[in-house]
């Protein structure tokens, strides 16, 4: 039990702040430092005011003594007794013993103070007495116990060890305020440090420079390696969007070069194909030009694809202008019904949604989500189109199926580039080249919009895309 105590304080003290674990370190070495010191001091002090205290004692009890003896042979005497009784204080007491304790004299009120003891002062209940003898030839001889109580004795000591708890408590104190303000102004460097840190991970921005210290040590130091080390990843990063950015133009003319061969290629072949369609030909003939219009095609779509992915990376954005969702929505359906006559289409769209927007774009963006329900749900399934306004001035299409739904964990990277479904849910003997998500990723963030993969409501996939609504354009009236 008190190891795992012990160790929930470590792991708490652990968890302080390097300036209160540094003002804790100086505050408990000072506590040590002042505890030794007051100890010892006091120790010192207690003995020293003891020393006083018996030597005042005996001092006084000599007085009284030779106070006495000045009376002469009339220790029993009135004038004796006079001065027993003048001498004494409040809290003092004297008597006039001999060797057995009798008592023959003693001042009023004087309690019993024990056999006479003329070698050291001792202590008898609350009182510290004195015992001198007054003659020592007398048989039996007598003696004056001078007696003081220690309450003043300790209230002095009670003082002293009072003043030296306060200072104690008052360095350690005062040690953990310095060690706070000490640790404060060296961890301010490092603090500047930090807030530049951070401000560069939000941002991601490699180019800020962090604050030098003024003064030349670890901190500086450190600091200085961090600025050089940023440097070189900004250097690094602009390489690196050098690279990228040439390689998204290359894509990108590259792409628009190929488009006018591959239309060329596909005319000739489309008008080959209708001359042997009209003249006859022979079936091996038909078969070669129908693949090669065939390969044709899909490498035409897949330029279309990189060209439209390129112009989105370069943030080109096309032409807009005002469109229907919903009349896109009925056209891409149309467009891929050829293609999925093992499937069930359908459109849920009761009202004209208007949005501003690039209807080539979105177009291809209804395309292949529907095309990608088809692909990747059984024969039989059902892919089912809706487009409705949505709250906060948003158009919403949505197209889910009924089929074995996303494969797990696949996430957001279901829309990343070249990422192909591996699970369950993918049925397709032909996958594509996985860039069909990715463009309909890059259309709805070129229109401001934003684009999510969830499961639907019959247990198979459901992607939402969220565009804003056309704002109509502000009237303003004319001021004659």
């Amino acid at each position: 039990m008190p190891e795992r105590v012990a160790r929930r304080l470590t792991f708490s003290v652990r968890r302080w702040p390097v300036r209160w674990r540094l003002a804790g370190v100086s505050a408990g070495l000072t506590l040590l430092i002042l505890v030794v010191f007051a100890l010892v001091v006091g120790r010192l002090a207690t003995d020293r005011v003891k020393d006083d205290f018996h030597q005042e004692l005996t001092s006084v009890a000599s007085q009284l003594r030779n106070q006495v003896a000045l009376e002469g042979a009339g220790i029993s005497t009135s004038p004796g007794r006079n001065v027993l009784d003048l001498l004494m204080t409040g809290d003092a007491a004297v008597r006039i013993v001999d060797s057995t304790g009798t008592v023959l004299r003693e001042s009023d009120g004087a309690p019993d103070l024990g056999l006479p003891d003329p070698d050291q002062v001792h202590q008898v209940g609350n009182f510290d007495v004195a015992a001198l003898p007054l003659a020592e030839s007398a048989i039996p001889p007598t003696y004056l116990q001078y007696a003081r109580s220690r309450a003043s004795l300790e209230e002095t000591l009670s003082k002293l060890w009072l003043f030296l708890a306060c200072g104690v408590i008052g360095g350690t104190i005062l040690a953990a305020l310095a060690g706070l303000a000490v640790a404060g102004r060296a961890m301010r460097p490092i603090s500047s440090l930090t807030a530049a840190a951070r401000g560069i991970a939000t941002t991601r921005d490699p180019s800020r420079r962090l604050p030098m210290p003024e003064s030349e040590d670890e901190v500086a130091e450190l600091a200085q390696t961090l600025d050089e080390m940023l440097r070189e990843l900004d250097a690094a990063r602009s390489e690196t969007q050098q690279m990228i950015q040439a390689q998204r133009d290359f894509v990108a003319d590259a792409s628009h070069e190929l488009r006018t061969p591959l239309t060329s290629i596909l005319a000739n072949l489309e008008l080959l194909e209708a001359s042997f369609a009209q003249r006859g030909a022979d079936p091996d003939e038909e078969e070669i030009v129908a693949g090669a219009l065939g390969s044709s095609r899909r490498m035409r779509r897949l330029v279309a694809d990189l060209l439209l992915l390129a112009r989105a990376d370069a943030g080109r954005v096309g032409p807009r202008r005002s469109c229907d969702l919903t009349e896109i929505a009925e056209a891409a359906i149309a467009e891929v019904r050829p293609f999925a006559e093992h499937h069930v289409l359908s459109l849920d769209a009761p009202e004209a949604v208007e949005i501003d927007g690039n209807p080539d774009d979105l177009h291809r963006l209804v395309v292949n989500l529907v095309e990608n329900g088809v692909r990747h749900t059984p024969v039989g399934c059902t892919v089912a189109v809706s487009v409705r306004t949505g709250g906060e001035a948003e158009a919403v299409l949505e197209v889910s199926d009924n089929g074995p739904g996303l494969p797990e964990g696949v996430g957001d990277q279901i829309f990343a580039r070249f990422v192909r479904g591996n699970g369950p849910g993918d049925l397709a003997a032909d996958s594509g080249t996985g860039l069909g998500l990715a463009i309909v990723k890059a259309v709805a963030t070129s229109h401001n919009g934003r684009v999510e993969a969830s499961r639907g409501p019959a247990g198979g996939a459901r992607f939402t895309v969220r565009l804003p609504l056309r704002q109509p354009a502000a009237t303003t009236a004319a001021i004659l």
